[in-house]
């Protein structure tokens, strides 16, 4: 298998890694208090560590499908790669506006959008992490040696 098949999700684990690690100092600032921080994230501080935690845990996911070396369709390694984003980035924005992030539906243009932009990455995340996996987890059968029943 040509392992720079599944390139992209090397590239996407390292951007969102990077990304992790930016919010990681965030956190940090906003704990100091640094009045530059607290005015990108007026919300709440969970919120952010939510982000932060969320793009790490996309990460692995991105970095073990790569070691699997199990090639993926190109849709699929899209999928994967833009839902770690649109998935981790839902906390973001709602650190950064706190009115997508109450109890009750904020009403509105922006609001609308969050919630068209939550459901489309929800549906992208699913198929690219779910369709990926049924792909390892069918490989592994293909693979077993003449005679072994796994």
């Amino acid at each position: 298998m040509n392992q720079n098949t599944n390139v992209l999700l090397l590239r996407g684990a390292t951007l969102w890694l990077l990304m992790a690690l930016c919010l990681a100092w965030c956190l940090v600032f906003l704990k100091f208090d640094l009045t530059l921080i607290k005015l990108i994230f007026p919300g709440k501080f969970t919120r952010v560590l939510q982000a932060h935690l969320d793009f790490l845990l996309m990460s692995a996911l991105l970095f073990g499908f790569y070691a699997a070396k199990v090639p993926l369709p190109s849709p699929v390694r899209w999928c994967m790669v833009v839902g770690a984003f649109t998935n981790s980035s839902l906390f973001m924005l709602q650190a950064m506006f706190p009115s997508l992030d109450s109890p009750t539906p904020a009403e509105g243009f922006f609001p609308g959008v969050f919630r068209v932009y939550l459901l489309a990455s929800l549906l992208i995340t699913s198929y690219g992490f779910g369709r990926a996996a049924v792909v390892v987890l069918l490989s592994t059968f293909r693979d077993l040696p003449d005679g072994q029943a796994g």
